[in-house]
C-alpha cells in the first residue's frame, strides 16, 4: 500500500467520522440522547449499524464526540478579530450566539442540555476570548466578576430564546440588551476600581458616536435624568 492510498484511506475515515457526528449531533438537538438510537443515526447516515461500530465504540462514545463538538462549535462564537469598533464586535459576538440558538441542529440545545465539565470549557473559552477583545492580560478581580457575569448572562438568555421562552421581546432588542449590561457591569465596577475605569475609557474612546457601546452611555444618562 502506498503512503497515498494509505493518506486517503485515514481522510475517508476522518470524513465518515466527522459525517457520524454531524448526523448525530443534529438528531441528539432534535430529542432526548434517550431516544435516539444507533439504528436512527445509522439510517440518517446511509450506512448500517455495525459500520458505525467501525467508527465509534457505541452510542455514548458517539455521544461524548457529538459533545465535544458543540463545545468547540460554541466557544467559537466568542472568536472575533481585534479590528473595528468593540462595541460592533460584541454585537457581532451576541448576534452569532443567537444564530446558533436559532438553528434546531446546530447542538448548542445538546451541550446545554447536559451539565458536564465542557460547558464549563465553553465558558472558560469565552472569557478568555473577551480577556483577548479588550487586550486586557491580567485582570484584576472586578474585571473577571464582570465578564464571566456577561457570559453566563448571555448564555442564560440565548437559551431561554432557543426553549422559546423568550418570544415576548424582539431578538434584536436582546442582542442590544446584552451588550448594553456588558457597558453596565463594566461601569458598575469601574465606580469602584480606577483599573476598571481605565478599561472602560479606553473601549468607549474607540467607539463611534452610533456605536452600541455609546447607545448603553446615552440610555443610563437619559435615565438618570428623567
Amino acid at each position: 500500500m502506498t503512503t497515498a492510498t494509505r493518506s486517503r484511506r485515514r481522510m475517508d475515515v476522518a470524513r465518515r467520522r466527522e459525517q457520524l457526528i454531524a448526523v448525530a449531533l443534529d438528531l441528539f438537538s432534535r430529542r432526548p440522547p434517550e431516544h435516539v438510537s444507533l439504528d436512527d443515526i445509522a439510517a440518517a447516515a446511509g450506512i448500517s449499524r455495525p459500520l458505525v461500530y467501525h467508527y465509534f465504540a457505541g452510542k455514548q462514545s458517539l455521544y461524548e464526540a457529538v459533545l465535544h463538538r458543540a463545545a468547540e462549535d460554541l466557544a467559537g462564537l466568542f472568536a472575533e478579530p481585534r479590528q473595528g469598533p468593540p462595541g460592533e464586535r460584541l454585537l457581532g459576538v451576541v448576534r452569532r450566539f443567537f444564530d446558533v440558538a436559532e438553528e434546531p441542529g446546530a447542538g448548542y440545545a445538546v451541550l446545554l442540555r447536559e451539565s458536564t465539565d465542557l460547558t464549563g470549557r465553553v465558558r472558560e473559552a469565552a472569557y478568555a476570548h473577551l480577556l483577548d477583545q479588550l487586550a486586557v492580560g491580567e485582570p484584576g478581580p472586578r474585571l473577571e466578576v464582570a465578564l464571566r457575569s456577561w457570559v453566563s448572562l448571555t448564555e442564560t438568555t440565548a437559551r431561554l430564546w432557543q426553549e422559546g421562552q423568550g418570544p415576548g421581546i424582539p431578538r434584536a432588542e436582546l442582542e442590544s440588551q446584552l451588550v448594553h449590561a456588558f457597558v453596565g457591569l463594566t461601569a458598575a465596577s469601574a465606580a469602584h476600581d480606577a483599573g476598571m475605569a481605565a478599561v472602560l475609557r479606553r473601549i468607549l474612546e474607540n467607539e463611534p458616536e452610533d456605536g452600541p457601546f455609546v447607545g448603553a452611555v446615552s440610555a443610563v444618562s437619559t435615565l438618570v435624568t428623567l
